[in-house]
């Protein structure tokens, strides 16, 4: 996309979150998005149905990952998005165990991300419960009324220089207007959008998803 020639080392991660139409999926894809995420938690804006979100899924070609968002849904929940939707990943953005990540993870062979509220150094450190029990930890900024997709970005200096021992990815607060600034700072392999990208609480604007696309491309044409 955008006449950029990258290889696969200088390539970001790009992951449109909070997709709930054909044409913003569409748009995502299109934009050179490497993950659709799908928002089941009723609580947000952004939720859709396990049925809504598997009619979605098949609108994706193999080369990009659908991630399923899910918030302290139980076992029976579980079960039936990864039943009905066949998500790639599944996320989990609320108060998950390590000890029951790590249990999806095994018993389900799909690669399992975690999203963390990143407040200080202190709990930067405690992120490295879940190693071992994820594929992938998001973080992002504290929860607030609603686990993710406040639009609210956090210090990202935490991360500056850190010795990652889970791979990982950044979320929380991102838009076309700061990302360049975000991968920087913090040298993330990942950038999660999700309130970035809208024109209203869970209304995705194509315009924007494809700007912000750009500007991470763009970035990595400059590395």
């Amino acid at each position: 996309m955008y006449g950029i020639i990258l290889n696969q080392q200088q390539r970001s991660l790009i992951k449109i979150c909070g997709l709930s139409t054909e044409e913003t999926v569409d748009a995502a894809i299109a934009a050179g998005a490497t993950h659709i995420g799908l928002v089941h938690f009723e609580k947000s804006p952004r939720h859709i149905s396990l049925e809504d979100a598997a009619k979605l899924r098949r609108r994706v070609p193999a080369e990009v990952k659908v991630v399923q968002l899910l918030v302290n849904a139980d076992p029976k929940l579980t079960s039936q998005a990864i039943a009905t939707v066949r998500p790639d990943v599944i996320q989990f953005h609320g108060s998950e165990t390590p000890e029951w990540v790590k249990i999806v993870r095994k018993q389900t062979g799909l690669e399992v991300w975690k999203a963390f509220g990143l407040r200080d150094q202190a709990s930067l450190e405690s992120s490295s419960r879940y190693v071992g029990a994820i594929d992938r930890i998001l973080f992002d900024t504290p929860a607030k009324a609603l686990p993710g997709g406040n639009g609210v970005a956090f210090d990202w200096s935490l991360l500056a220089g850190h010795d990652h021992p889970i791979p990982w990815g950044l979320a929380g607060g991102l838009d076309t207007e700061n990302v360049t600034e975000a991968l920087k700072t913090t040298n993330t392999p990942l950038v999660d959008v999700s309130s970035g990208v809208e024109s209203a609480p869970g209304v995705k604007d194509v315009d924007k998803i494809a700007a912000f696309c750009q500007a991470v491309r763009e970035f990595d044409a400059s590395r």
